[in-house]
């Protein structure tokens, strides 16, 4: 059996990204989610 996580970067910032995440409302409503409880880091 295989590993399931094989990270890569591009791959990390096409999903999870910043620009992503502010494409659509629901990823912005997660952005100003982690905005209001104080998170150092918003996105990848």
């Amino acid at each position: 059996m295989s590993q399931t996580y094989k990270p890569k970067n591009k791959k990390r910032k096409t999903t999870h990204g910043f620009l992503v995440r502010m494409r659509k409302s629901s990823g912005k409503n997660v952005i100003l989610r982690r905005l209001r409880k104080g998170r150092k880091k918003l996105s990848v």
